[in-house]
Protein backbone atom coordinates (compact mmCIF):
# COMPACT_ATOMS: atom_id res chain seq x y z
CA UNK A 1 0.00 0.00 0.00
CA UNK A 2 0.81 3.14 -0.59
CA UNK A 3 1.91 5.41 2.03
CA UNK A 4 2.37 8.51 0.85
CA UNK A 5 0.27 11.61 -0.22
CA UNK A 6 -0.65 12.70 -3.45
CA UNK A 7 1.12 15.26 -4.83
CA UNK A 8 -1.37 18.84 -5.06
CA UNK A 9 -1.24 22.05 -4.15
CA UNK A 10 -1.38 21.71 -0.68
CA UNK A 11 1.66 18.85 -0.42
CA UNK A 12 3.78 21.85 -2.01
CA UNK A 13 2.58 24.68 0.38
CA UNK A 14 2.94 22.33 3.37
CA UNK A 15 6.65 21.19 1.71
CA UNK A 16 7.60 24.63 1.43
CA UNK A 17 6.67 25.54 5.23
CA UNK A 18 8.22 22.69 6.65
CA UNK A 19 11.58 23.02 4.91
CA UNK A 20 11.34 26.45 5.85
CA UNK A 21 10.60 25.53 9.48
CA UNK A 22 13.77 23.27 9.50
CA UNK A 23 15.90 25.58 8.72
CA UNK A 24 14.94 28.37 11.50
CA UNK A 25 14.78 25.59 13.83
CA UNK A 26 17.81 23.26 12.88
CA UNK A 27 19.40 27.18 13.21
CA UNK A 28 17.68 27.57 16.49
CA UNK A 29 19.03 24.38 17.74
CA UNK A 30 22.63 24.66 16.59
CA UNK A 31 23.31 28.62 17.32
CA UNK A 32 20.74 30.05 18.98
CA UNK A 33 20.68 27.46 21.59
CA UNK A 34 24.92 27.26 20.76
CA UNK A 35 24.28 23.32 20.96
CA UNK A 36 26.42 23.10 17.75
CA UNK A 37 26.30 21.81 14.51
CA UNK A 38 28.22 18.08 14.96
CA UNK A 39 25.73 17.44 18.46
CA UNK A 40 22.86 19.12 16.83
CA UNK A 41 22.92 16.47 13.55
CA UNK A 42 23.62 13.76 15.92
CA UNK A 43 20.54 14.98 17.92
CA UNK A 44 18.64 15.55 14.63
CA UNK A 45 19.74 12.45 12.76
CA UNK A 46 18.49 10.39 15.68
CA UNK A 47 15.05 11.94 15.89
CA UNK A 48 15.09 11.38 12.39
CA UNK A 49 15.69 7.94 12.26
CA UNK A 50 13.01 7.26 15.24
CA UNK A 51 10.68 8.34 13.02
CA UNK A 52 11.65 7.01 10.09
CA UNK A 53 11.20 3.96 11.76
CA UNK A 54 7.46 4.40 12.73
CA UNK A 55 6.86 6.08 9.22
CA UNK A 56 8.53 2.19 7.75
CA UNK A 57 6.44 0.28 10.23
CA UNK A 58 2.62 1.79 9.75
CA UNK A 59 0.13 0.45 7.54
CA UNK A 60 -1.51 3.31 6.20
CA UNK A 61 -0.73 6.87 5.43
CA UNK A 62 -0.79 9.24 8.31
CA UNK A 63 -0.55 12.26 7.74
CA UNK A 64 1.07 13.44 11.29
CA UNK A 65 3.46 11.06 11.06
CA UNK A 66 4.54 11.44 7.44
CA UNK A 67 4.63 15.50 7.78
CA UNK A 68 6.95 14.91 11.31
CA UNK A 69 9.01 12.67 9.22
CA UNK A 70 9.28 15.25 6.76
CA UNK A 71 10.20 17.90 9.06
CA UNK A 72 12.46 15.67 10.56
CA UNK A 73 14.99 15.38 7.70
CA UNK A 74 14.60 18.94 6.77
CA UNK A 75 15.86 19.66 10.48
CA UNK A 76 18.78 17.15 10.21
CA UNK A 77 19.54 18.23 6.53
CA UNK A 78 20.10 21.72 7.37
CA UNK A 79 22.76 21.30 10.36
CA UNK A 80 24.33 17.93 8.56
CA UNK A 81 25.16 20.91 5.69
CA UNK A 82 26.29 23.57 7.85
CA UNK A 83 28.66 20.94 9.97
CA UNK A 84 29.76 20.13 6.50
CA UNK A 85 29.65 23.62 4.80
CA UNK A 86 31.60 25.54 8.14
CA UNK A 87 32.83 22.94 11.01
CA UNK A 88 34.53 21.02 8.33
CA UNK A 89 35.34 23.86 6.25
CA UNK A 90 34.33 22.52 2.75
CA UNK A 91 32.15 25.87 1.95
CA UNK A 92 28.99 25.62 0.34
CA UNK A 93 29.59 25.29 -3.15
CA UNK A 94 32.00 22.24 -2.56
CA UNK A 95 29.81 21.16 -0.17
CA UNK A 96 26.33 21.29 -2.42
CA UNK A 97 28.60 19.39 -5.51
CA UNK A 98 29.23 16.50 -2.92
CA UNK A 99 25.86 16.35 -1.59
CA UNK A 100 24.76 16.69 -5.58
CA UNK A 101 26.76 13.45 -6.30
CA UNK A 102 25.62 11.36 -3.41
CA UNK A 103 21.94 12.51 -4.35
CA UNK A 104 22.54 11.44 -8.40
CA UNK A 105 24.28 7.78 -6.69
CA UNK A 106 21.16 7.36 -4.40
CA UNK A 107 18.67 8.14 -7.31
CA UNK A 108 20.88 5.40 -9.96
CA UNK A 109 20.54 2.58 -6.88
CA UNK A 110 17.18 3.50 -6.63
CA UNK A 111 16.59 2.84 -10.20
CA UNK A 112 19.20 -0.18 -10.71
CA UNK A 113 17.14 -1.81 -7.80
CA UNK A 114 14.21 -1.95 -9.96
CA UNK A 115 11.77 -0.06 -7.69
CA UNK A 116 10.01 3.28 -9.41
CA UNK A 117 10.94 6.31 -8.59
CA UNK A 118 7.13 7.35 -8.94
CA UNK A 119 6.11 8.54 -5.59
CA UNK A 120 2.61 7.27 -6.09
CA UNK A 121 3.84 3.99 -7.50
CA UNK A 122 6.30 3.52 -4.24
CA UNK A 123 4.38 0.35 -2.53
CA UNK A 124 7.61 -1.74 -0.86
CA UNK A 125 9.55 -1.09 2.25
CA UNK A 126 12.67 -1.17 0.07
CA UNK A 127 11.06 1.59 -2.30
CA UNK A 128 9.76 3.89 0.63
CA UNK A 129 13.68 3.49 1.98
CA UNK A 130 15.04 4.59 -1.34
CA UNK A 131 12.56 7.28 -0.91
CA UNK A 132 13.16 8.73 2.60
CA UNK A 133 17.02 8.60 2.03
CA UNK A 134 16.32 10.63 -0.68
CA UNK A 135 14.56 13.22 0.49
CA UNK A 136 17.23 13.35 3.53
CA UNK A 137 19.82 14.41 1.11
CA UNK A 138 17.41 16.52 -0.68
CA UNK A 139 17.41 18.26 1.77
CA UNK A 140 20.60 18.65 2.72
CA UNK A 141 21.52 20.01 -0.63
CA UNK A 142 19.21 22.10 -0.75
CA UNK A 143 20.49 24.26 2.23
CA UNK A 144 23.97 23.90 0.97
CA UNK A 145 22.84 25.66 -2.11
CA UNK A 146 20.28 28.04 -0.22
CA UNK A 147 23.36 29.28 2.14
CA UNK A 148 25.46 29.59 -1.48
CA UNK A 149 23.01 31.65 -2.96
CA UNK A 150 22.38 33.86 -0.14
CA UNK A 151 26.09 34.05 1.32
CA UNK A 152 28.60 33.49 -1.51
CA UNK A 153 26.83 34.65 -4.80
CA UNK A 154 26.01 38.38 -3.76
CA UNK A 155 21.86 37.61 -4.10
CA UNK A 156 21.03 38.02 -0.45
CA UNK A 157 18.38 36.07 1.43
CA UNK A 158 15.62 37.52 -0.55
CA UNK A 159 17.51 37.38 -3.80
CA UNK A 160 18.32 33.73 -3.47
CA UNK A 161 14.78 33.39 -2.28
CA UNK A 162 13.16 35.10 -5.49
CA UNK A 163 15.56 33.27 -7.85
CA UNK A 164 14.92 29.72 -6.71
CA UNK A 165 10.72 30.49 -6.63
CA UNK A 166 10.90 31.59 -10.41
CA UNK A 167 13.09 28.37 -10.85
CA UNK A 168 10.49 26.16 -9.47
CA UNK A 169 7.56 28.50 -11.78
CA UNK A 170 10.02 27.52 -14.61
CA UNK A 171 9.08 23.95 -13.24
CA UNK A 172 5.60 23.72 -13.21
CA UNK A 173 5.36 25.20 -16.94
CA UNK A 174 7.60 22.71 -17.77
CA UNK A 175 5.07 20.04 -16.09
CA UNK A 176 1.93 21.50 -17.78
CA UNK A 177 3.52 22.74 -21.30
CA UNK A 178 6.23 19.91 -22.06
CA UNK A 179 6.53 16.03 -22.44
CA UNK A 180 9.62 16.04 -19.80
CA UNK A 181 9.33 13.45 -17.16
CA UNK A 182 6.92 13.93 -14.49
CA UNK A 183 9.01 12.09 -12.52
CA UNK A 184 11.97 14.06 -13.02
CA UNK A 185 9.91 17.26 -12.88
CA UNK A 186 9.15 16.49 -9.50
CA UNK A 187 12.09 15.96 -7.88
CA UNK A 188 13.49 18.71 -9.45
CA UNK A 189 10.66 20.34 -7.54
CA UNK A 190 11.25 18.71 -4.49
CA UNK A 191 14.92 19.43 -4.19
CA UNK A 192 14.62 23.04 -5.15
CA UNK A 193 12.13 23.73 -2.32
CA UNK A 194 14.21 23.05 -0.17
CA UNK A 195 16.77 26.10 -0.71
CA UNK A 196 13.52 28.27 -1.06
CA UNK A 197 12.94 27.31 2.09
CA UNK A 198 16.71 27.81 3.35
CA UNK A 199 16.83 30.62 1.87
CA UNK A 200 13.24 32.20 2.91
CA UNK A 201 14.29 30.67 6.62
CA UNK A 202 17.17 32.88 6.62
CA UNK A 203 15.18 35.95 5.34
CA UNK A 204 13.18 35.66 8.29
CA UNK A 205 15.78 34.94 10.80
CA UNK A 206 18.34 37.05 9.60
CA UNK A 207 18.71 40.75 11.25
CA UNK A 208 18.21 43.75 9.31
CA UNK A 209 22.20 44.46 8.59
CA UNK A 210 22.48 41.17 7.10
CA UNK A 211 19.24 41.75 4.45
CA UNK A 212 16.80 40.23 6.81
CA UNK A 213 13.50 41.10 8.88
CA UNK A 214 15.34 39.98 12.00
CA UNK A 215 11.99 38.24 13.16
CA UNK A 216 14.87 35.59 14.86
CA UNK A 217 15.07 31.71 14.78
CA UNK A 218 11.85 31.77 17.60
CA UNK A 219 9.92 33.51 16.69
CA UNK A 220 9.67 32.12 13.07
CA UNK A 221 9.44 28.68 14.30
CA UNK A 222 6.58 29.35 16.06
CA UNK A 223 5.16 31.01 13.38
CA UNK A 224 5.52 27.92 11.02
CA UNK A 225 4.84 25.94 13.33
CA UNK A 226 1.73 27.29 13.74
CA UNK A 227 0.95 27.13 9.85
CA UNK A 228 1.95 23.91 9.56
CA UNK A 229 -0.16 22.23 12.44
CA UNK A 230 -2.80 23.64 10.75
CA UNK A 231 -2.70 22.40 7.93
CA UNK A 232 -1.75 18.88 9.07
CA UNK A 233 -4.53 19.05 11.13
CA UNK A 234 -6.60 19.70 8.42
CA UNK A 235 -5.11 16.31 6.47
CA UNK A 236 -5.66 14.31 9.75
CA UNK A 237 -9.84 15.64 9.37
CA UNK A 238 -9.83 14.21 5.47
CA UNK A 239 -7.47 11.07 6.69
CA UNK A 240 -10.41 10.42 9.56
CA UNK A 241 -13.45 11.31 7.23
CA UNK A 242 -12.63 9.83 3.76
CA UNK A 243 -9.47 6.69 5.37
CA UNK A 244 -6.61 5.47 2.92
CA UNK A 245 -5.71 6.39 -0.18
CA UNK A 246 -8.79 8.84 -0.69
CA UNK A 247 -7.72 10.92 2.18
CA UNK A 248 -4.04 10.69 0.87
CA UNK A 249 -4.85 12.03 -2.53
CA UNK A 250 -6.89 15.08 -1.07
CA UNK A 251 -3.76 15.98 1.04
Amino acid sequence: MNKLPQITLAFWVMKICATTLGETAGDLLSMTLNVGYAISSMILISVFLLTLVTQLFSKTYNPVLYWIVILSTSTAGTTMSDFMDRTLGLGYASGSMILIAILIAIFAAWRLSGESLNVNKVQSFRGEMFYWIAILFSNTLGTALGDFLADDSGLGFAGGALLIGATIAVVVLLKYFTKISAVLLFWLAFVLTRPFGATLGDFLTKPHEKGGLDFGTIGSSLVLAGILVVMIAGASIVQNKYGGREAAQLS
